[in-house]
């Protein structure tokens, strides 16, 4: 548990993080404005906003003024005694397709900052099963994140062209995150994902560019782009040992792409101060 306030005062740098970052899941409780980029998306997050984070989707966040708020850290190995033989992935509110980011309305933040106060507590607390309580109130937090999720969701479910578009977005975020040098993203032209999905890459295309208003290459480079600043950031890996893993011939070829997405070069990105979340 960590108040974000107590964080902002101590340091407005990014803290040293004292946890693996793609092991372990989030939510968070933002009282302040922020920017958030995961999936393609950049979110413009205002006061107050519900924050879902998971190890499978690189998630970044940047905080525009002084913080407000709350978050929790947990693993999935936390919840497992209450989700009946389910992993936190299986959940629908971790769904490839799916918005991680809920503006609250007045009276669900009110009872998400109690939820998260009743946390701090019961956390400093020699209550000897106050981790069962800990557990119920994370489930609380989700199945308010899943209620939201219904009017918030990216894609309708029932054509055609939103079942491809889901798979596509499924597909693409399969294939993240990278957590060794030693990994190569498989799929990196609409062809290879066209293929893979036994449609035309054609007719990809134009579901792609329909539902997103943006092209499939456009779609795949922009998650490069996120993977790649993700590992610049939270990772010591060489800039060749990035770029091999996303699939370019050499160093130069990735600098190229990147500038192109993040307007720096990947050393100087490595460089900015950034808050990841």
């Amino acid at each position: 548990m960590f108040n974000l306030a107590d964080l902002w005062e101590s340091t407005q740098l990014r803290p040293d993080a004292a946890y693996p970052c793609r092991s372990f899941y989030k939510i968070s409780l933002l009282r302040s404005r922020s920017r958030a980029e995961y999936a393609d998306q950049t979110i413009t997050i205002e006061p107050d906003a519900l924050v879902f984070s998971t190890p499978k989707v690189s998630f970044q966040w940047t905080p525009t003024e002084a913080q407000q708020g709350h978050f929790c850290l947990y693993s999935a190995e936390f919840l497992l005694p209450v989700l009946g033989g389910l992993t936190p992935e299986e959940l629908p509110l971790f769904r490839a397709d799916g918005y991680l980011v809920f503006q609250l309305t007045p009276a669900e933040a009110t009872r998400t900052l109690l939820i998260f106060s009743q946390m701090h507590e019961k956390l400093t607390s020699d209550y000897a099963h106050k981790y069962d309580l800990l557990r119920a109130y994370v489930l609380e937090l989700r199945h308010l994140g899943q209620k939201r999720q219904a009017t918030t969701a990216l894609h309708p479910a029932h054509s055609a062209a939103a079942r491809l578009t889901s798979r596509f977005v499924k597909l693409l975020e399969r294939q993240f995150p990278l957590t060794t040098p030693q990994q190569r993203v498989p799929l990196r032209t609409a062809k290879d994902f066209a293929d893979y999905l036994a449609v035309h890459v054609n007719h990809l295309n134009k579901v792609l560019k329909d539902s997103t208003g943006r092209t499939t290459t456009d779609l795949i480079g922009g998650r490069l782009a996120q993977e790649a600043k993700a590992l610049l950031q939270q990772t010591d890996w060489t800039l060749w040992e990035i770029a091999d893993s996303l699939g370019f011939v050499d160093v130069a070829h990735f600098s190229h792409f990147f500038r192109r997405y993040a307007a720096v070069s990947p050393g100087a990105f490595r460089t900015f101060e950034a808050v990841a979340i």
